[in-house]
């Protein structure tokens, strides 16, 4: 979802606010292009010639979404590794367990960093949405890239934590239990 999301276009697309409903066509802007389709169906996209006119909040979000995709690949390669059903660290099942809480750690993280990215973005499209400076023919609404971003976030945020419920609990240091010791047949000859 993480990956879906930032290749789309549809991060924000044009709102159709205003007095003018009937338009030809639709305006969509992501990370990488902006595209239009024209009410024939066609599409035409643009990639974005040059990092660095880009704003600098566009290329952080680009490099928190970018972030989040390659911890998440890490985090499954990890998370594989101390799953119960992998032959790989057998002998030693708390290392086992113990990798497979770091991977969930590492879900954690990569979720955050999505989550934030696509946070920080949705409230910079509502600022620009309310700003009663930008004219009502230019402004932009959440694109379905935004909600595909805060879902795949959520998501990777919930698997990272079960996974992180399976940490190996302690063992308590009890002293080892005596039993009682067994009595000895008696032959009656004991009593008084």
């Amino acid at each position: 979802g993480i990956i879906i999301s930032t290749a789309m276009p549809q991060w924000k697309m044009a709102s159709y606010a205003g007095d003018n409903i009937v338009t030809a066509q639709a305006l969509y802007e992501g990370l990488w292009m902006s595209c239009a389709m024209q009410s024939t169906g066609q599409i035409q996209c643009k990639v974005y010639d040059s990092l660095l006119k880009l704003e600098s909040s566009l290329q952080a979000t680009r490099a928190l979404m970018v972030a989040s995709i390659l911890l998440g690949l890490v985090g499954v390669f990890v998370a594989v590794t101390g799953m119960k059903c992998m032959k790989c660290m057998e002998d030693d099942q708390v290392k086992k367990m113990r990798m497979a809480v770091f991977g969930g750690v590492i879900f954690i993280i990569s979720g955050l960093a999505a989550l934030v990215a696509t946070s920080w973005y949705g409230n910079r499209v509502a600022r620009a949405f309310y700003d009663p400076f930008t004219p009502v023919n230019t402004r932009f609404e959440f694109g379905s890239a935004l909600f595909i971003g805060w879902a795949a976030a959520s998501l990777a945020i919930l698997g990272g934590s079960f996974l992180c419920c399976s940490c190996p609990r302690r063992e308590t240091s009890y002293p080892p239990t005596r039993g009682y010791p067994k009595n000895a047949s008696s032959t009656g000859k004991d009593y008084v």
